[in-house]
């Protein structure tokens, strides 16, 4: 935030907290977890909650011992110097890009939904969204808290009207029509596998300095916008499920919203969540894009990342960081597939977490209880995903472990040759 510029209330950092997480991720997810936990969705989107709860609750309480923020990259440097800081970040980074690049593919396929195209469109519409923001981030063109505080408001009156029309109809046997009888174990694997719905408050930590008594605001806004959160995805997960049925939430992954919207409203409904989609995961590009190149910047600055992705431009916008972050999201968004992708960066998300919680335990940043059942948490998370992509998504996991081999085995060398 610039100098001259109000700090960000209450209101607006709990905004900005919901913002991130329900901007595009109900959208992307919620196929992804029934076809995974089945019924027991409901549960899976607790469970992956009460890991986020724990984990913001560390972040707050990590902001408020150093007095800065920063996230994970910054909480780290301050206890090792060993470049495990500079390693965590490069597997950060690369969980923003995919997220970046769910978050554009899901603004594809509802626009192609709504209208009827091609194949061919969601794929072009991601790389045309993802230019758009590169484009107006390079210029230094931002939403206004104002802006953020309408946004999300729209977004949860739509979610949670369109679980209403489910939840009234009141059919239990819709959670598993359509699709296998799952055991309620699945829910720990549907909670690992969509747990990027839930990343997004950590975007707050790097805005640390912007927010309006920080130390008071930041964790009342972070702990109120999970619980928040964590309602609406359950409330979701059990009425679109009970208002279009679990096999056509599976059948339809990538659009089961705006099916539901039609089931809903009809033509209304459909135009409705299209549009609420696309604002979400629009914003969500948007705001990831702006966190992440200033993420960039900040590892580049203490020489984890080569030094150019440092470089700003006229507008003081790491530039050189923008460009490789949309050009990164815009081939996994070609290449990739939800199912892929959503795994892919759930498990950059969950492995970040367990090591914050592990270091809010270590440094008795807050009650150990809570940050040490987070850690717990965490960690069993990621092996479950782990365990699942060994299975399942080979390639996603191969991606992971070769940017983190390369994290901590390369990262001096790229780095001592990029100076």
């Amino acid at each position: 935030m610039s100098e001259g510029k109000s700090k960000l209330s209450f209101q607006a950092t709990w905004s900005m907290a919901v913002g991130g997480m329900v901007g595009g991720g109900i959208f992307s997810t919620l196929g992804v977890v029934i076809g995974i936990a089945g019924q027991w969705a409901w549960l899976s989107f607790l469970l992956a909650g009460l890991v986020a709860l724990a984990s913001g609750y560390s972040y707050s309480k990590l902001a408020d011992k150093y007095g800065e923020g920063g996230g994970a990259f910054t909480f780290l440097r301050k206890i090792h110097k060993d470049g495990f800081a500079g390693s965590l970040s490069w597997v950060l980074i690369l969980g923003y890009i995919l997220t970046n690049s769910v978050y554009a593919y899901t603004f594809g396929t509802y626009l192609a939904h709504v209208f009827d195209f091609g194949s061919w469109f969601p794929r072009a519409a991601a790389l045309s969204i993802l230019g758009l923001f590169v484009g107006l981030n390079l210029k230094g063109v931002g939403e206004s808290s104002g802006a953020e505080i309408f946004l999300v408001w729209f977004k949860l009156i739509v979610l949670i009207g369109l679980a209403c029309f489910g939840l009234f109809q009141w059919n239990p046997g819709q959670l598993s029509a359509g699709i296998p009888d799952a055991g309620i174990s699945a829910a720990i694997f549907g909670a690992a596998a969509v747990f990027m719905a839930y990343e997004g408050f950590q975007l707050l930590a790097y805005d640390y300095d912007d927010i309006d008594n920080p130390k008071k605001n930041l964790p009342r806004a972070l702990i109120a916008a999970i619980l928040g959160v964590i309602v609406v995805y359950i409330v979701v997960a059990l009425g679109v499920a009970m208002l279009i049925g679990a096999g056509n939430v599976v059948a339809n992954d990538e659009v089961s919203l705006a099916i539901a919207g039609k089931q809903a409203l009809g033509t209304t409904g459909l135009v409705i969540v299209t549009i609420a989609a696309a604002f979400s995961t629009g914003s969500a590009i948007n705001s990831t894009l702006f966190a992440t190149a200033r993420l960039g910047k900040i590892v580049a600055d203490h020489d984890e990342l080569p030094k150019s992705l440092a470089h700003t431009n006229d507008n003081g916008i790491p530039n050189r960081a923008v460009i490789g972050l949309g050009i990164c999201s815009a081939v996994f968004a070609v290449f990739g597939n939800l199912s892929s992708l959503v795994e892919a960066a759930s498990l950059t998300f969950l492995f970040t977490f367990a090591t914050v919680n592990f270091l809010a335990w270590k440094e008795k940043a807050g009650h150990r209880f809570l940050t040490g059942t987070g850690a717990i948490m965490a960690a069993a998370a990621t092996i479950s995903l782990t365990v699942r992509l060994v299975e399942k998504q080979p390639w996603s996991l191969a991606a992971i472990a070769g940017t983190t081999l390369i994290a901590v085995f390369l990262r001096p060398y790229i780095i001592r040759k990029t100076k």
